[in-house]
């Protein structure tokens, strides 16, 4: 088991090392330069490239992603060229933000998914066609969509929430609880159907097993039996698709962060590229590529721990 830790954790590392140096060569065929981003177009070709020296930027590449990681390491991810703010203290503001959103979202959705993927199992019939149809519906809508007819109805119509913006959590925690409501029904709602059906399949095939027939004939309670034996059982494949739809919404939440005005990661990212800053690009896709990288760690160690063969083997 030590073994298959340390495996993991070398190739977490250089998954890092390879997704930040995708990254590093991509900005720079990018056709952007540091000077003239900073700079800006009324900037000389002279002064871009004396910016340019400055900076380091006709150096090899090989040298000068060395010299980033080395800053990295050392809790340095540069400046944004577009109005010189610390990177690392932008992206430490705006992290909370984009982690309570896949938090919670991932939570609700999971809660959901899971009572609507166990009810559809465990009762059939006419309850199991309504939640497939449900289901189906969910996964076709966009979120953005979700998103605008919460919005109406909440904030627009019923005035009970906020439709946009942002309070944190220092500053009001009430507050910031409401900011975050629609947003994160916006992201359980559409995340929770394909929950709901990885649920349904895997409890499906778990309680037909041989050991649940078991437990039925010697007269086990059938709610033990559905929480306890057979939700195990068919436990790995729905934490499964619980943390890729965490790692989804943690990566892809620049649509519902513009539509509710959320100053969070994906926004952040949004305007990077849009505004060709090269360095915060930079570090919000090793930010994301970390998170993902835990994220998948976590699972496999949990799996690990939850299923009996792979520890044997």
């Amino acid at each position: 088991m030590l073994s298959f830790i340390v495996k993991r954790i070398v190739f977490a590392i250089l998954t890092l090392v390879v997704a930040s140096a995708v990254a590093f060569i991509l900005v720079h065929l990018s056709g952007s330069t540091p000077g003239g981003v900073a700079l800006g177009q009324s900037a000389t070709p002279e002064q871009v490239h004396d910016y340019n020296v400055a900076m380091g930027w006709y150096d090899p590449w090989i040298v000068q992603y060395a010299n980033w990681v080395g800053q990295v390491l050392h809790g340095d991810l540069g400046v944004s060229l577009i109005d010189g703010r610390s990177i690392a203290d932008d992206i430490g503001k705006r992290l909370p933000v984009t982690a309570a959103l896949a938090v919670f979202g991932t939570l609700l959705s999971a809660v959901l998914g899971i009572a609507m993927g166990v009810a559809a199992a465990v009762r059939g019939g006419i309850v199991d066609r309504a939640i497939t149809v449900v289901s189906g519906i969910l996964l076709s809508l966009p979120a953005f969509w979700v998103g605008v007819l919460l919005v109406f109805v909440f904030s627009v119509k019923g005035r009970m929430l906020p439709a946009t913006g942002f309070v944190p959590f220092q500053n009001d925690p009430a507050s910031w609880a409401r900011s975050l409501v629609l947003p994160v029904l916006t992201i359980a709602l559409t995340a929770a159907a394909g929950i709901a059906r990885q649920t349904r399949a895997s409890m499906a095939e778990s309680l037909t097993q041989e050991h649940i027939r078991m437990l039925r004939a010697v007269g086990t309670p059938t709610s033990r039996i559905i929480y306890v034996h057979a939700l195990r059982g068919a436990s790995l494949p729905i934490l499964a698709s619980i943390a890729i739809q965490f790692i989804v919404l943690f990566g892809g939440s620049a649509i519902i962060e513009v539509l509710f005005a959320l100053p969070g990661i994906g926004q952040a990212m949004q305007a990077a590229v849009g505004n060709a800053d090269l360095p915060l690009v930079q570090a919000l896709v090793l930010v994301a590529t970390l998170v993902v990288v835990v994220v998948n760690l976590a699972l496999e160690l949990l799996t690990l721990a939850l299923d009996p063969k792979l520890r044997a083997s």
